[in-house]
């Protein structure tokens, strides 16, 4: 095994998934490792873990260990919301925040149960989404304000927000799910003609011939032309990054219109 795949291995045993009965399976290990060094190298500004019950200390003790190792330099940030964790690269999601904000039309797609279709959230809800966003890039700025080491963290409390959006909008999406939250989360994508987004790239970095999916979302077919904008920004955006940094090689992405009998968010 190639050092930095025997680190990434020895972490994820070591430190993630106390108390479950089963470890992460070595191939999810090692796209969880790919995904940390994503966000660490400004490919995506955030990534979103499952904690259960270890909470973000888990986290925190993975990342430590993969830095320990000379993986994911940097300044990082990881951030607690409602039972799950997302490791932010700080800058680079205060930004994408900002851009949600000032976008227009608003990057926010009502997928309600009870639409007929997908559509551009109106007026009145694309406001209240940004109140929430607004109010996550205040958060984030007072802890990185008085953020010390490399890695920080922070908690906040995400009561009325829709956190398919807020999530969506942290995970640098170029446009976010949202539904009314009096009706959980049910949504009107059933049979809809899907696209979806599938960014790829290699990570020799870890191990030769890794292969690490770092962004997998989906637009509505009937709405990608609306954003035909924000879409061009986020690939200009990736293809950017990419070519900035040194631990991936061969950046793919790729796009197929799928239809399902009924879709998770």
């Amino acid at each position: 095994l190639s050092a930095p795949r025997v680190v990434v291995m020895a972490a994820a045993r070591e430190e993630l998934g106390a108390g479950r009965r089963r470890r992460l399976p070595a191939a999810r290990a090692l796209q969880l490792a790919g995904e940390v060094l994503a966000v660490a190298a400004g490919l995506k500004p955030a990534l979103l873990y499952d904690c259960g019950a270890g909470g973000l200390a888990e986290l925190r003790r993975y990342v430590d260990r993969l830095r320990e190792a000379g993986l994911a330099p940097g300044r990082l940030h990881l951030l607690g919301m409602e039972g799950s964790a997302l490791l932010l690269h700080p800058g680079l999601a205060r930004r994408r925040l900002e851009a949600a904000l000032r976008a227009h039309p608003a990057p926010f797609m009502d997928v309600s149960a009870g639409r007929q279709r997908p559509a551009l959230c109106g007026p009145a809800e694309a406001e209240a989404i940004r109140g929430h966003l607004a109010a996550l890039l205040a958060h984030l700025g007072a802890t990185e304000a008085t953020a010390t080491g490399p890695v920080s963290s922070s908690e906040v409390d995400p009561a009325g927000w829709n956190l398919c959006t807020v999530v969506g909008v942290l995970l640098g999406y170029p446009a976010a799910y949202a539904f009314a939250a009096e009706e959980g989360t049910q949504n009107c994508l059933a049979l809809t003609p899907l696209r979806v987004f599938t960014v790829q790239a290699s990570c020799p970095r870890i191990r030769d011939g890794l292969r690490v999916q770092i962004y997998s979302f989906s637009i509505p077919e009937s709405l990608c032309a609306e954003l035909e904008e924000p879409l061009g920004a986020w690939r200009d955006g990736l293809k950017e990054a990419f070519s900035a940094q040194s631990d991936f090689v061969d950046l793919r992405i790729s796009s197929e219109v799928v239809s399902l009998p009924a879709v998770a968010l």
